[in-house]
């Protein structure tokens, strides 16, 4: 016996635990198909999802059977054995994600964002203690970045209302500022902002004693906590303050890896190499959970420094076992290659960066940033003050989009008082009728909520 709509949306309310939310006698809305950028729900209603997934991450868009095909294909095959051992996807994964990583010669692999994360704040520890006596523990994070939702990458997460009474925290993790432009504490026309934004960091860590510093992990652009592309210079600095101390760089591209800038990782957009670059969301598009943490030879190394028995990653990820997720990976990139996606990215990253600065003209529109399909805009009441809008006017922009049928995201209660900003990151075959349809939405949406 089938059931009805409302069996389904009782069902939800009664049994089902939802993320980053609570639903308080009323479901949300239950999604049921998707194809290309649009998605429907349980009711039929048709949405133009801006949000890759809602979380950044169906890269490739929706109903991809090449992708399905290549899971299913391999399920058939063999699902799983233990990581421990090797898999012929697994091989021809990991020497497709290098092709395009140069530089780097290892894959780590895991299942998701904040499990990538903690394999390299373990590596960074477990080298403190091979080579450094246990010294070089400490990690160093950015204000506004986020790295994961678990008690370690919550540690290391630089928005306050995601760590809200979860701690206490895992020692040993230490912040630095926000690189943010438009809220910059130096006087507007500062000459080289990146650099002076960067050296923050090395006051950091001459106050912790170099030391006992062993890595510093950031965000390439940060996502979540604002879509922050920082200054020219900036990372030329941070790269030079890290081989002054010996400290290790972690790149976290879970938002940015696998082309979501127009480059194959955000990273590439500046003049650095990182030592480790994680990854999660867009590895498979979403369509199998898997997440990487890359390191370079010298780093695989290092965890073998000493020779003893205990000298070697002895981490494990049970569903890094799972080949049918780096079968669905190698197929994801396949698509960006052969469709030249990343072309398609920065074209239309940029039509739809000049659409949102057109949005200038709001009185309530304070700045518009982002690079490739990551795009933000920042809401404040007035532009001399830049006091944040508050959050409530943002989710009701939300939702005048949503009535009009176009799914954004926003800082969701990640800051006390500064929940400003709507995020677009459509998938990265969106076209520029689609990107006009979005924009437009997004202009009827604030007429109607602020006027």
């Amino acid at each position: 016996m089938s059931k009805s709509t409302q069996d389904y949306v009782s069902g939800d309310i009664a049994n089902v635990w939802h993320h980053l939310t609570l639903h308080q006698g009323n479901a949300p809305m239950i999604v049921t198909e998707g194809k290309g950028l649009y998605i429907k729900d349980i009711n039929g209603k048709e949405y133009l999802d801006a949000t890759s997934g809602g979380v950044w991450c169906v890269n490739v868009g929706y109903g991809r059977e090449r992708i399905a095909n290549a899971a299913a294909e391999q399920m058939k095959k063999i699902p799983f054995y233990a990581a421990s051992c090797g898999s012929l996807p697994t091989i021809d994964f990991s020497e497709k994600l290098l092709s395009h990583m140069p530089g780097f010669s290892r894959v780590y692999i895991s299942s998701s964002g904040s499990e990538a994360n903690e394999k390299a704040y373990k590596m960074v520890r477990q080298i403190s203690q091979l080579k450094h006596g246990g010294k070089k523990y400490k990690i160093v994070y950015r204000n506004r970045d986020y790295h994961g939702t678990t008690i370690s990458t919550l540690s290391s997460c630089g928005q306050e209302e995601r760590r809200e009474q979860y701690g206490p925290f895992t020692p040993g993790f230490v912040e630095f500022p926000a690189c943010l432009a438009y809220r910059s504490p130096y006087p507007e026309g500062t000459p080289d902002l990146g650099e002076k934004f960067a050296r923050e960091l090395e006051i950091v860590v001459q106050k912790e004693d170099p030391d006992t510093v062993g890595a510093v992990i950031v965000e390439p652009i940060t996502a979540g906590g604002g879509i922050i592309v920082p200054p020219d210079g900036y990372y030329e600095t941070i790269s030079e303050i890290c081989k002054k101390y010996g400290l290790l760089l972690i790149m976290d591209e879970v938002v940015c890896g696998l082309g979501r800038t127009g480059k194959w990782f955000g990273y590439q957009h500046f003049n650095v190499q990182p030592d480790i670059v994680t990854m999660a969301k867009g590895v498979a598009s979403a369509y199998m959970p898997i997440s990487c943490t890359v390191t370079t030879e010298e780093i695989f190394k290092d965890l073998q420094a000493g020779g003893d028995k205990l000298a070697y990653f002895r981490d494990i990820s049970t569903f890094g076992g799972c080949m049918a997720a780096q079968a669905a990976a190698l197929e994801n990139i396949r698509i960006i290659e052969e469709e030249n996606l990343l072309d398609n990215v920065v074209a239309m990253g940029d039509y739809t960066q000049e659409g949102l600065r057109g949005l200038l003209a709001h009185a309530n529109v304070g700045d518009v940033r982002g690079k490739g399909l990551l795009q933000g805009v920042e809401f404040v009441e007035d532009k001399a003050s830049k006091t944040p809008l508050p959050e409530e006017k943002i989710i009701a922009i939300c939702g005048a989009m949503a009535k009009r049928g176009v799914l954004v995201g926003r800082t969701n209660r990640s800051f006390a008082g500064r929940n400003n900003i709507i995020n677009l990151a459509p998938a990265y075959i969106v076209t520029r009728a689609e990107v006009d349809i979005i924009v437009n939405a997004l202009d009827e949406s604030i007429r109607e909520v602020l006027g």
